[in-house]
């Protein structure tokens, strides 16, 4: 299957959630790469690549994130998987 990877920001009611440590679990559940951290905006944004498959689940599962999260937009754009570290981390 071919590997993709794309950059995401998600927005709405999405931090102090346990939106970062959902999303690390969902990602290493599916075996994706990446990382995931909060803007200073009040969004999170990702770096998710792996199996085109499984990160388009992902990006899917990002829309709803976990229960207490109001989830508003979901913005993706492409990138290098190639570039993209082993393991999927929470940044600070």
């Amino acid at each position: 299957m071919r590997e993709i990877a794309v950059e995401v920001r998600v927005t709405g009611r999405v931090q102090g959630v346990a939106y970062r440590a959902w999303a690390r679990a969902v990602a290493a559940s599916r075996g994706l790469r990446g990382w995931v951290r909060n803007r200073d905006d009040g969004s999170v944004e990702a770096l998710v690549a792996g199996p085109e498959e499984a990160v388009t689940e992902m990006v899917t599962a990002m829309s709803e994130g976990p229960g207490a999260a109001r989830v508003t937009d979901v913005f993706t754009t492409p990138a290098d998987p190639a570039s993209v570290a082993p393991g999927f981390e929470i940044r600070y």
